[in-house]
């Protein structure tokens, strides 16, 4: 999932973002959520690019990357994840994910953590759907 490199999560926005290129005061950026509005974001600005993103588990330092969850999920779910974001509670939420990945850490892992997962796999899995091909290809290549 190489792709995931040119996606990218601003702290304190909505959604996510793909990563155009870089700007001579910060990083151009689209948003993903159907707009297609470009915008430069700050240098300043908190912005996490998808690709180094990973999940605690509960062996000491030990992190499995978004890369892998949403291949999982991919595999357990389909295309799209069917899930009460606002009905649900924090257990619902832990639950769901114990699915994905039996082992996360329950301390460090959120039940908001977990909502951002479903919303951009599900945001992903529409917008960029040649992303989960990617990913097959390279798991069969490795093979």
């Amino acid at each position: 999932m190489e792709a995931l490199q040119e996606v990218a999560h601003i702290s304190g926005r909505p959604g996510l973002f793909k990563i155009v290129k870089p700007g001579r005061s910060g990083v151009i950026v689209e948003s993903m959520d159907g707009n297609k509005k470009r915008e430069i974001v700050s240098v300043n600005a908190k912005v996490s690019v998808l690709k180094d993103i990973s999940i605690y588990s509960e062996e000491f330092n030990k992190s499995t990357p978004l890369s892998e969850i949403f291949t999982t999920i991919r595999e357990k779910h389909g295309e799209a994840i069917e899930f009460d974001l606002k009905g649900a509670d924090k257990e619902e939420f832990f639950d769901f994910f114990a699915e994905i990945m039996p082992d996360f850490d329950r301390e460090r892992v959120y039940a908001s953590d977990v909502r951002k997962v479903i919303i951009w796999y599900n945001l992903l899995s529409k917008e960029m759907p040649e992303l989960f091909a990617d990913a097959k290809e390279e798991e069969e290549k490795e093979k």
